[in-house]
């Protein structure tokens, strides 16, 4: 836990001086010098405002909206129109002494000096929206799925304390400059109007999302110093473990069959064996579909999908939109779906209209589905937000990539899997170079296996009495096989002398015997359109399989 805590006060510093911060800077800026020198807690009152009401609603803040039936975006609503009402009591004397009234004869904040401030830090907190990385991208996923445990409370206040150091050194130094500056020494009422102003354009700004542009063009660099802290093998094991996550394979059958999802974003670059598509589940409704129906993996085998999990208030997201979109404009025609999963991090995200206004100002016009329970993020492992995954025509994951960049290769990568369908990699059904096989084998010995009735794709199972040498596989009792693939045709080499029968599982019309007799040869199992197939075998005694090929 040491080093969550480590790297959540790290992680928590990095936001605060991200583009994420630039809607709310100016305001504790102006507010921090509103008082001159003559207040110099003030901007320790507004910070700490800021991250209070951040670590409180990040944590509970759904529950409580739950609870007392209110909209997802009542925080946020109500963090701009607090930040309206006190911009206005600052900027007009007269408000804000009609403001105060209430007050007066009560304990509670007054809405003046150390009050005003810490009420307007509260507000601030409210309409904070953190670039999220693996550490926040675990806060307020844990808290809307998990619930509040003791590790996550000492997480999200250890990347709180992290927002605050950066954020009280804006406010700190701002107060310094400007108790040297004679202009503002002398004009300290001129100075609370200012400030006032600021607050009710940083609302505006904030209601109506006109700063995302500047906030998209100002450098990633920090997003890739973030990742770097965040997102390695040690920190992912703990929050893990802290989720109660493995991104591990399945079952034990699977061992060994492929990388797991971690492993293969190591190497984003090149396609991999990143095994079987997950499901998109528990999803909230769906947008840019026909009717806004729902999509099914299983309906688009013989397409290549790239599944992308985002948010539309993250800025790295918003980064990756012009190439995504771009892909799907160049390659839908070709064959390539893309699906844009979108998982919120805040309560106002789930919201389907403001997903749909978001997507309309960035152009996203293909396949959206909301993930507001966050069931297919659990699904998927994902950890924060941009993530995508790009899935072969068989329904093979091949590339896993987070974060932003290697935009290039991702687009070279497409264009491999349309130009060229994917050969299976279970060609060989000996354990000496076996990299298909569905079941756990015991080398050299007859052993019965049990039959996968559906491998996933680029995979094949045995059933009945196998015995497993090193080149090739012996057929005993009752032996049979199933194996599936994307190609136009496939063929197995197979040794000995009986019969093989194949019937494409299904379509018995399919189902042929085939011949087999002498030293090793090529023989053809099944051949017809481009398109995924799951072929069921059975083989007579002792036939030797050694390699698949296809084409």
């Amino acid at each position: 836990m040491i080093t969550l805590i480590v790297v959540g006060v790290i992680s928590g510093a990095i936001t605060a001086i991200s583009p994420c911060v630039l809607p709310v800077l100016p305001a504790i800026l102006t507010t921090s010098i509103q008082d001159g020198a003559t207040n110099r807690r003030r901007p320790f009152v507004v910070v700490g405002g800021l991250v209070t009401s951040f670590a409180v609603f990040t944590l509970i803040g759904g529950v409580l909206l739950s609870a007392l039936h209110l909209p997802d975006d009542f925080l946020r609503w109500a963090g701009i129109i607090t930040l309206l009402v006190v911009g206005l009591g600052l900027a007009v004397p007269a408000v804000g002494h009609l403001l105060e009234r209430p007050f007066v004869n009560t304990r509670l904040p007054k809405l003046n000096r150390d009050g005003n401030g810490f009420i307007m830090g509260l507000a601030l907190g409210l309409v904070f929206v953190p670039c999220a990385g693996p550490i926040l991208a675990s806060i307020t996923v844990l808290a809307a799925t998990n619930g509040v445990s003791w590790g996550l409370v000492v997480l999200t206040l250890s990347f709180s304390v992290g927002i605050a150091i950066p954020l009280l050194a804006f406010g700190v130094a701002g107060q310094a400059m400007g108790a040297r500056i004679k202009a503002v020494r002398t004009n300290l009422s001129a100075i609370r109007i200012t400030s006032g102003v600021i607050l009710m354009l940083t609302a505006v700004v904030i209601a109506t999302n006109v700063v995302e542009p500047l906030q998209r063009a100002v450098p990633g660099f920090l997003a890739n110093a973030q990742s770097s802290i965040e997102d390695n093998q040690d920190v992912r094991t703990q929050l893990d473990n802290l989720a109660g996550r493995d991104d591990g394979p399945t079952s034990t059958a699977d061992m060994g069959r492929y990388m797991s999802f971690d492993e293969c974003s190591y190497v984003p670059t090149e396609l991999r064996n990143c095994g079987p598509e997950r499901e998109l589940t528990g999803l909230t409704s769906w947008l840019n579909t026909p009717g806004n129906k729902p999509l099914n993996l299983e309906d688009l085998k013989g397409k290549v999908v790239l599944i992308d999990f985002w948010t539309y208030s993250c800025i790295n997201c918003q980064r990756t939109f012009p190439y995504i979109t771009g892909w799907y404009d160049k390659y839908k025609d070709d064959g390539l779906v893309v699906i844009g999963v979108h998982t919120p991090e805040f309560g106002f995200e789930k919201v389907e209209s403001n997903v749909a206004a978001a997507a309309k100002r960035y152009g996203v016009d293909y396949p959206i589905a909301l993930d507001n329970d966050y069931a297919t993020w659990d699904a998927w492992g994902q950890r924060y937000w941009p993530a995508h995954y790009l899935i072969d025509q068989t329904g093979m994951v091949r590339q896993v990539h987070y974060g932003e960049g290697n935009y290039g290769e991702t687009e070279m990568l497409i264009q491999q899997l349309l130009k060229t369908p994917p050969e299976p990699t279970v060609a060989p059904t000996g354990y000496g170079r076996a990299q298909g096989n569905y079941n756990d084998v015991v080398k050299d010995t007859a052993t019965n296996y049990t039959l996968t009735a559906d491998p996933p794709g680029n995979h094949f199972s045995i059933g009945g009495t196998w015995t497993v040498g090193s080149e090739f596989a012996t057929a005993g009792k009752d032996a049979e096989m199933n194996v599936s693939f994307y190609a136009a045709d496939a063929h197995l080499v197979i040794a000995g002398t009986g019969t093989v029968t194949t019937e494409v599982v299904g379509d018995p019309s399919t189902r042929k015997t085939i011949t087999v007799s002498g030293e090793p040869d090529l023989y053809t199992l099944w051949t017809g359109e481009p398109g995924s197939v799951l072929l069921h075998m059975t083989f007579s005694e002792g036939l030797q399989a050694y390699a698949f090929t296809f084409g």
